[in-house]
């Protein structure tokens, strides 16, 4: 079993399809049919998009529970898309698209128009969000391959 900090991908030598070991728990990743994969589970963005939606909904509970607001239910819906930068000035010009995410939030119960308009705001603070948002610094180091072995 993995730490719950850590994350085990592997893909064999012939499918698109990511086995993932996430602490204890375990699912697949894949690629649509239309790319070569064989579909049997969310891709790669759908997982991101996953876990910012599940991270803002979380927060919103926990504020709204916090709070003692009448928040019944949270529907969180996303899309990425890349866009171009600059209304398409450059668009023949490597590096001139830009990664854009749409979240749109439905917020169920007898809320106020105060504790909508304070949740939509609550709902960027999400640690994932704030992650993404961060500048984030991705370190990859070559290993063994005996240094993945795991039970």
């Amino acid at each position: 079993m993995l730490s719950d900090n850590h994350v085990l991908v592997r893909v064999g030598p012939e499918a698109l399809q990511a086995d993932v070991l996430a602490g204890r728990h375990t699912f697949i990743v894949d690629e649509p049919l239309e790319v070569g994969g064989q579909d049997r589970g969310p891709t790669p963005y759908d997982m991101l998009l996953s876990a910012l939606g599940a991270c803002t909904a979380i927060t919103l509970r926990l504020y709204a529970t916090q709070k003692k607001w009448p928040l019944q239910g949270i529907e969180v819906r996303l899309s990425h898309q890349r866009v171009h930068e600059h209304d398409c000035e450059k668009c023949e010009q490597p590096g001139q698209m830009l990664e854009e995410v749409t979240k749109e939030l439905r917020l169920l119960g007898p809320l106020s128009e105060e504790q909508r308009q304070r949740l939509e705001v609550i709902s960027q603070k999400c640690p994932v969000q704030k992650t993404l948002l961060s500048g984030l610094r991705i370190v990859t180091r070559l290993v063994p391959e005996s240094e993945f072995l795991t039970s």
